[in-house]
């Protein structure tokens, strides 16, 4: 019988969650994930401490903030050498409330994967979603460049992103009410032929990515993924998309004040946003104050 993630990957495409390169040859994910965290979480342990000397080493002298893209893209580009599909890498949360920023640093990052052989449709560029972050997104769709809306928690983000023509967002379920948001975003674009896809992330356990079984992209954590590669249970999808298509959903439409409005009206997501943008932004100093120190 295979295993439940063998059987995972027929309804919902696997994405890691990790810069553990080293450990996802077992579990074959077509893409992968990693931000400043898993980056620092990597950077602690003998086995991926040399990338950033090697990459301190060749690139000394330039501006802290391009060191650390070069850290990030250096990971991108080993992960790539794992994954056959794509690799998306966080733009600087610092950016997020900065739409002409955002473009900037986004056009940098690819240019540095350009620069390692890297074709713009194996790199994904992981935006916060703010507004000015969607609106930035939009603008770098039409350069050909890919983005995928992170710390999405409520509805009017998935809904703003879709309509600015955004290639993925990331619903994450860290908590139950997650997962909810998840399975309605999911919903909401099949019902109506939205082609964004819905990449779930943040989960801590398998039970967990089992119930959105079908979602278009699991971003699942090596833990999790090696959860579901133990066991053989039988796997089924929780997501239809003929009852998506058949429920009873209205569709929304959001400009920028209707879009601050609906996301200060959820009260946790506003929260949750704003606690994922200042962690991600710590990540991001924590990155660079580990170049300063090496």
């Amino acid at each position: 019988m295979p295993s439940q993630l063998e059987q995972l990957e027929a309804y919902t495409t696997i994405v890691a969650d990790s810069a553990e390169f080293r450990l996802l040859a077992s579990y074959a994910p077509r893409d992968a994930r990693c931000g400043r965290r898993a980056i620092l979480a990597a950077l602690g342990q003998p086995a991926y401490a040399p990338l950033l000397t090697q990459t301190l080493a060749a690139h000394r002298g330039q501006p802290l903030d391009a060191v650390a893209d070069r850290v990030l893209v250096r990971f991108g580009c080993e992960l790539l050498d794992v994954v056959p599909g794509r690799v998306a890498t966080e733009v600087d949360a610092r950016l997020a409330f900065d739409t002409g920023a955002t473009i900037a640093c986004a056009m940098r990052l690819v240019d540095l994967y350009a620069s390692e052989g890297i074709p713009r449709e194996r790199v994904l560029l992981d935006v916060a979603a703010t507004w000015e972050g969607i609106q930035a997104s939009r603008a770098l769709a039409h350069h050909g460049i890919h983005c995928c809306l992170t710390l999405v928690h409520t509805l009017c983000q998935s809904v703003a992103a879709a309509e600015a023509g955004v290639g993925g967002v990331a619903p994450v379920v860290e908590q139950p009410e997650g997962a909810l948001v998840a399975a309605q975003t999911w919903r909401y674009f099949k019902k109506f032929d939205i082609e964004t896809e819905v990449r779930a992330s943040g989960f801590t356990e398998a039970a967990t990515a089992l119930a959105l079984a079908g979602c278009d992209q699991l971003a699942l954590m090596p833990h999790v993924m090696a959860q579901l590669q133990a066991s053989d249970a039988v796997v089924t999808p929780a997501l239809d998309v003929e009852e998506a298509r058949s429920g009873g959903i209205h569709a929304a439409s959001f400009n920028e004040p209707s879009f601050r409005f609906s996301l200060n009206e959820d009260e946790r997501a506003t929260q949750r946003l704003a606690a994922g943008v200042r962690d991600l932004a710590s990540a991001a100093r924590a990155l660079e104050r580990l170049i300063r120190s090496t």
